[in-house]
């Protein structure tokens, strides 16, 4: 005998908070619908539950305005009516980074906990794909279950049911396997996630409906439990559903129909499908096996400019603000957890799908900006007041000299690091307190100087004079200090900073005899590399270690893209310009022992446009990928001023792009040949180094095979080779016929997409945009990890600050924190844990081979291994922690107060 089968009723709304509409008007209806929700499970006994779409931001919202309701949700949330979490929002996983989506799932945890329930599923109903290590994340977190809309492959649009045997899985429940090995129950939303949305209450539609809809549940379902969810974008409530499901139950006896929950439903599935012969589907979730236009890769380059933003105030957060307060715990026991809270779920605000992605109206990516702005502003401020704290307790004393400026560098990662270093230094103060006398102040020489570290080693040194520059202090026990100073920023190479910690320089007057960097003309050379500017302005490379060269890196490719802000589609004509053929204008522009930089221009005339037909098809709802505009005939000029610079100790070349945009709906790339004889590449993911096959599958009809990045594309063999770092360019492509890699810098495009016309002029991004990338050599599989290493320190800033001459508890160098590791093992954050306050070390294993990390012993420190939530588990045995092959760990670190 057949078991009857439940259908399992999951009320709720996807609540997008800005999309096609600005951020406030979509607030304005939240407020409406939780109004409406909050009433029915009030009026209605029946109406079991809601699921808040996974986000406990939505609550925040709400509470603005209806702060009165906060009781109300409190008991509803207790009695299990109202699931909230895990999440803090519903970020894009692939454009935000490790740190940025475990402080998510952290914030969104704890926040659901404090309401007093917590939905136990991941949930990514819209995510653009997902990221191949959320399986180890969420059961780190004790999640066992995640629900997506997208990533694997769907049978139709929207993954309306057609053909079964085309799907990836004979069913809607799979194993989603990370890859580590670890696995969670992945459940696809067949028939996207409104399924079940509006469900008739009058016998002869309900019948109807049901008919249907029963079809197509049985058509995926793995067990005798089949789900629906009733709801949609931005849906309000069903407030008769009590009476829909009544109904339906007299319909059909052979089912049973419950107004469920999740976590129900996922008990249920669980314990049933622990029978079935489910299949795994591995790592990264990105539509590989579809035919590639309904990815949405494409918003990896849509308004780059609030990827660049996003990445620089991430950095700042995770990078240097935690770690930099947290080497002041060690200190003094502070920890100013919601400082850090503020400023994280101002950035996150900003994470968002329809956010980070740029794929919304322009309104929302001008408010997106400005919180940008917020959660930097604040970043900063919590940086220069744990810096006042850190440097009262650091030793300068060796530095006696009258004429001397001392400085600390604090290297925040995890490895030792060889670097450029800039510092503002005031060789002289007049606080207006004291009267200014601004002849003194000029006279100041700003000639002649070295820096000198505690060992009395000197370094070369360029001086940049600022002149009389006003500013002031803001002492935290007295009003504001203004003064004037005779400023100037030192920019020197240091050697080899000690990692999770500082050391001091100072500033004197000497002299160090050291050649210049330029060799010949448009050349430039140091221990490692040499480096050639080509008549056409790419560059030729050879990294002197290996005796391997590179040529053609960093041509520029335009094409016509008549997409939206979501897909990228060629206009018609196909027509592809680069610069291969053009002529350059070569610039030295430095030249010292420091660093030696480049300018090229280029003056490119390219078509100013899209054809004016590009504009009717948008406005008819011609399916991008249907549309026939070709490129306008006229054209214009684009200038383009491309820096390229070689420090003294560089393994690597470092290139920041201008581009002063004044083409509309094109896509600007630079080209990197390597000619590297692979099938695969890396790039960095969450957590991982993705392996990546550099043709798609025979799916994949799309002629563009674009994929997300972090921070590297990566092209190896065992022999050779090269990575590209980039700051906030997150979409590259693998050109296989040479294995060219294709960094997107700039794509201009006029509409939202998806389901209707919303146009968006300041997508095109006109105006001067910059970009910076680094291209880094290598001897490639086995000596990737230094390369993906650099790629991190091109993202993180050193961070300096001027000192007296004083005494101090700390000496000239120190490491707060000292882990022997190989580069394998990526450092990913160092913080303090709010639960615990104990120190949280977090790193991921990027290799298929397993590594040891040791830990330093010190006084006073008991270690331990954590979790992406920060639970404190079992000891580490020897202070040593074996990481299995891409495993993520966190190393807990109990502390006393330090006695230096």
């Amino acid at each position: 005998m057949n078991k009857k089968k439940t259908v399992h009723i999951i009320s709720h709304t996807h609540w997008d908070r800005e999309w096609y509409l600005p951020y406030e008007q979509h607030h304005y209806l939240l407020i409406e619908v939780m109004d409406q929700l909050l009433d029915t499970l009030e009026a209605d006994p029946n109406f079991k539950s809601f699921h808040l779409d996974g986000q406990t931001i939505i609550l925040d919202d709400y509470l603005q305005v209806r702060p009165e309701r906060r009781d109300q949700i409190k008991k509803l949330i207790e009695a299990g009516r109202i699931e909230v979490g895990p999440w803090y929002i519903l970020q894009d996983e692939f454009l935000t980074s490790s740190e940025a989506n475990v402080r998510n799932l952290q914030y969104g945890m704890r926040d659901a906990k404090k309401w007093g329930g917590l939905s136990k599923i991941g949930y990514f109903p819209d995510s653009f794909g997902n990221i191949g290590q959320a399986p180890q994340i969420l059961q780190q977190a004790d999640i066992k279950a995640a629900a997506f809309g997208r990533g694997v492959k769907p049978t139709g649009f929207n993954n309306a049911v057609i053909d079964a045997s085309a799907y990836e899985s004979p069913y809607s429940e799979m194993k989603w396997q990370s890859p580590d090995g670890t696995e969670v129950t992945g459940i696809l939303f067949a028939n996207w996630y409104c399924n079940g949305n509006e469900i008739p209450t009058d016998e002869q539609k309900a019948k109807a409906y049901w008919d249907e809809h029963l079809e197509n549940l049985e058509t995926f379902a793995s067990t005798t439990h089949l789900l629906m969810l009733n709801g949609c974008d931005h849906q309000p409530i069903q407030t008769d559903l009590s009476t829909a499901i009544d109904l339906a139950n007299r319909l059909y006896p052979d089912y049973t129909f419950v107004h469920s929950t999740f976590n129900d439903y996922i008990a249920a599935i669980t314990e049933e499908s622990a029978s079935q012969d489910l299949k795994v589907v591995e790592g990264e979730l990105r539509s590989q096996h579809t035919d590639g236009w309904g990815t949405l890769v494409n918003t990896a380059s849509s308004r780059v400019y609030l990827k660049q933003m996003n990445q620089k105030v991430q950095t700042l957060l995770e990078k240097v603000a935690e770690p930099l307060a947290t080497f002041r715990y060690f200190i003094d026991q502070t920890y100013d957890h919601d400082m850090f809270a503020y400023a994280w779920k101002t950035l996150m605000q900003n994470h968002p799908h329809d956010s980070i992605c740029g794929c919304s109206v322009d309104e929302v990516h001008d408010e997106m900006v400005t919180r940008f702005n917020k959660s930097e502003h604040f970043t900063e401020m919590l940086i220069d007041r744990t810096l006042d704290q850190l440097v009262k307790h650091i030793d300068t004393s060796t530095f006696n000299a009258s004429d001397v400026h001392p400085f600390v560098v604090f290297n925040t990662l995890a490895d030792n690091r060889t670097d450029q270093v800039s510092v503002t230094l005031d060789l002289k103060r007049a606080y207006y307190r004291d009267g200014v006398n601004k002849d003194v102040l000029r006279q100041i020489d700003v000639d002649g100087f070295v820096i000198v570290d505690e060992n009395k080693t000197m370094y070369p040194v360029e001086v940049d004079d600022h002149g009389l520059v006003f500013d002031y202090d803001l002492p935290e026990d007295k009003f504001r200090q203004p003064y004037m100073a005779r400023r100037v920023t030192v920019t020197f190479n240091a050697e080899s900073l000690p990692a999770l910690g500082y050391q001091v320089f100072a500033l004197v007057k000497g002299d160090v005899d050291v050649a210049t960097l330029v060799t010949k003309e448009n050349q430039m050379e140091n221990d490692y590399l040499a480096v050639e500017i080509m008549q056409n302005g790419s560059l030729s490379i050879t990294d002197k270690r290996t005796n391997q060269h590179y040529q053609g890196l960093n041509i520029y490719e335009d094409t016509g893209d008549i997409g939206n802000e979501y897909m990228y589609k060629q206009s018609s004509d196909h027509l592809v310009r680069t610069t291969e053929e053009e002529t350059a204008t070569i610039e030295l522009i430095e030249n010292s022992a420091v660093k030696a930089t480049y300018k090229i221009t280029h003056e490119w005339l390219l078509p100013e446009s899209a054809q004016e037909t590009l504009i009717k098809e948008q406005q008819e709802l011609v399916w991008f990928t249907n549309r026939k505009s070709e490129r306008s005939l006229k054209e214009q000029p684009l200038k383009i001023e491309t820096y390229v610079t070689l420090t003294h100790s560089a393994t690597y070349v470092d290139v920041k792009t201008t581009i002063a945009n004044n083409i509309k709906d094109h896509r600007l790339r630079a080209l990197f040949k390597s000619n590297i004889e692979t099938d695969h590449h890396y790039a960095e993911s969450v957590f991982e180094a993705a392996k990546r096959q550099n043709t798609p599958n025979r799916e994949w009809t799309n002629p563009d095979y674009s994929q997300h990045q972090q921070s590297y594309v990566d092209v190896c063999n065992q022999d050779r080779g090269l990575c590209i770092a980039n700051k906030g360019l997150n979409e590259y492509e693998i050109l296989a016929s040479d294995t060219t890699m294709a960094v997107t810098l700039l794509r201009s495009v006029g509409e939202l997409g998806d389901w209707g016309y919303f146009p968006t002029p300041q997508a095109q991004c006109l105006g001067e945009q910059t970009v910076e990338y680094r291209i880094i050599p290598h001897g490639g599989e086995r000596e990737r990890f230094e390369a993906y290493q650099l790629a991190q320190t091109f993202q993180a800033p050193l961070i300096s600050k001027a000192l007296p001459v004083q005494t101090g508890t700390y000496p000239s160098t120190y490491s707060f924190i000292e882990l022997e590791k190989p580069a394998a093992l990526s450092y990913s954050n160092v913080k303090v844990a709010e639960a615990s306050n104990d120190v949280m070390v977090r790193l991921v294993n990027l290799d298929e081979e397993a590594h040891a990390c040791a830990i330093e012993q010190r006084n006073n420190r008991t270690y331990y291994q954590s979790d992406v939530i920060e639970r404190k588990h079992q000891p580490l045995k020897n202070d040593k922690v074996t990481m299995d092959a891409y495993e993520i760990v966190t190393i807990g670190i109990h502390s006393d107060k330090e006695n230096k």
